[in-house]
């Protein structure tokens, strides 16, 4: 049974995204590395981690190459699938649930980690599913890696050219201040933020690709016109960055960490 609000509803149903969603650039190595450290990761044999919302298993792979022990949980059957194929050989274990109903026991894990799932759930939810599951002394982290749009020329042509075809696009709440829901939930505090800044050379058919891993309410693909528009745009990043065959790109991952309240 799907739980209710989870990550698999009718607006975060990434089936059609799945097979593209390795694609999208990975998170800093360095925020990875911090995150690690802060939380003393690694400091015990029995150390735990939740990816929660794991997708294809970006984040997993990180966690995993550190030598840690992850549970990827995630809703959706085609992600979880590649996820389970990307990681044959990795100490993980995949598992049904979503933010809000993981399907884990009580205080099982140290660190219940959100990499690009967090603004698909019902927030306040997931953090009393993320304080319920994690042990005494745990963590909760959510992270993106966003688009620079601000110091990135290749990005800001991106922008101008999303903005045209459709001028009421926005980012959502992935760009938002992630503290103000974390501390308003009693659950967690002492919330750090950390921004990490990486450079990327992609192709410019490998970035196009990468877009196909998008969902959101600006184009559906179940529909003729979402595809319509969808490749419509697609079409006018190839002509305006065609004269590029490699892109430097500039990428900022995004993360918070908070203490669980005991």
């Amino acid at each position: 049974m799907t739980p209710k609000n989870s990550l698999y509803t009718s607006d975060w149903d990434y089936t059609h995204q799945a097979a593209y969603y390795h694609l999208r650039p990975n998170y800093a190595d360095a925020a990875i590395d911090v995150l690690c450290e802060k939380v003393n990761a690694g400091s015990r044999a029995d150390y735990v981690i939740a990816d929660v919302g794991a997708g294809t298993g970006n984040l997993t792979i990180m966690f995993s190459a550190r030598g840690l022990r992850c549970l990827a949980v995630e809703p959706n059957a085609a992600m979880r699938q590649i996820g389970i194929e990307r990681t044959q050989g990795l100490p993980v274990e995949w598992i049904v649930g979503s933010g809000e109903h993981t399907t884990l026991p009580s205080t099982c894990v140290d660190l219940f980690a959100m990499g690009s799932s967090f603004n698909c759930t019902d927030r306040a939810q997931t953090l009393k599913e993320a304080h319920s599951v994690t042990k005494p002394g745990g963590y909760f982290t959510c992270m993106w890696n966003h688009r620079d749009l601000e110091r990135d020329p290749v990005q800001r042509r991106v922008e101008v050219i999303m903005r045209a075809e459709i001028p009421d696009y926005q980012h959502g709440s992935r760009r938002q201040d992630q503290r103000p829901v974390i501390l308003a939930s009693g659950l967690f505090t002492d919330v750090e933020y950390y921004e990490f800044a990486q450079q990327l050379t992609r192709t410019l058919e490998d970035y196009l690709a990468t877009w196909s891993s998008v969902r959101n309410r600006f184009w559906d693909f179940d529909s003729s016109e979402g595809r319509r528009r969808f490749n419509r745009i697609m079409d006018r990043m190839r002509r305006e960055l065609g004269e590029c065959t490699d892109l430097n790109m500039r990428y900022t991952t995004a993360l918070w960490l908070a203490r669980r309240v005991d």
